[in-house]
């Protein structure tokens, strides 16, 4: 199936101009490889209810039910209210917004990443409220040599609790429901640039939270290793901002890129999306490993 597909300007990233409400499973292999190559695609215009999302989610794989109960839409596991609204008080969705978000991966501190994250926009701010996107997987790729190398022999210690206590810290000693509804879950460990399952292409997995300690090096010279990688991966040569519309729907392969989400001001501008995960990605059939052939980015001439 040809999809309509526009590359963004910036290296990655790709309009995918489709009514996914009428799309059928011929639609399921194109979309997933879509995603592979451009690691974020924006699909404008969309009209869905809930049963539609959940449908759009199941072309790119197994959605996961496995969410906050408390901010699940109602009758429809594995779709989750992403909000900055309060009624009575209480927020009706995970991440309040007026506080800037940290870079990450979806679930990095569990062992398996999420391999892909849908993102419906029902009530779009005036102001504020973007998803900026960093391309780990070309940041990757122009790290010079020797600092790849070393990269390629590091694995980080990634934790919930970590997670949780910095963003205590953050938002006057409140944690975000999110992470306070995991923090029993153990730490794990990845590599610093895995190697993505599908198209055997690595990306930098960093996370300016998440993450307490590189292991086999020191404290200070982890962080710094750390620091360093992340504000060379988010810098402007790798970054897509998403302003969001109402109808939009943005689907990012967790794998391949880093995002966060600009501050948003809930006194003045409401924000509402639907997200929903999907856990194991869908392969094209037919080949050895399940897998697609990936080109690796072009390398540019950013010095680190």
């Amino acid at each position: 199936m040809n999809l309509p597909i526009t590359p963004l300007p910036g290296g990655f990233g790709a309009r995918v101009d489709i009514d996914l409400a009428r799309a059928t499973g011929a639609a399921a292999r194109a979309l997933t490889d879509a995603l592979h190559r451009h690691r974020v695609l924006i699909l404008p215009s969309q009209h869905l209810n809930h049963a539609d999302l959940l449908a759009s989610a199941s072309l790119f794989g197994t959605v996961d039910t496995a969410t906050d109960r408390r901010y699940t839409v109602p009758g429809f596991p594995g779709l989750t209210v992403v909000s900055n609204i309060h009624e009575d008080g209480t927020p009706i969705g995970i991440y309040d917004g007026d506080q800037e978000e940290e870079w990450h991966a979806d679930n990095s501190f569990k062992p398996e990443l999420t391999a892909a994250t849908l993102l419906y926009s029902v009530i779009t701010p005036a102001e504020g409220g973007e998803t900026r996107f960093a391309d780990a997987t070309r940041a990757y790729a122009d790290l010079p040599a020797a600092l790849r190398a070393r990269v390629d022999g590091l694995s980080a210690v990634h934790s919930v609790q970590h997670l949780a206590a910095h963003q205590a810290g953050a938002a006057n000693r409140r944690s975000s429901t999110q992470a306070g509804s995991l923090t029993q879950l153990p730490e794990v460990t990845h590599p610093l640039a895995p190697v993505h399952p599908v198209t055997g292409v690595p990306a930098l997995l960093l996370g300016s939270m998440v993450i307490p300690r590189v292991k086999g090096l020191p404290e200070d010279d982890g962080q710094t290793l750390l620091t360093d990688l992340l504000v060379y991966t988010t810098g402007p040569e790798y970054l897509y901002a998403h302003r969001w519309k109402q109808g939009d729907l943005v689907v990012w392969d967790n794998r391949a890129v880093l995002h966060t989400a600009s501050p948003c001001d809930s006194s003045r501008h409401p924000r509402l999306l639907v997200r929903a995960a999907v856990r194991q990605q869908a392969h094209r059939p037919g080949t050895p490993d399940g897998g697609i052939t990936v080109e690796p980015p072009a390398t540019g001439s950013n010095p680190y």
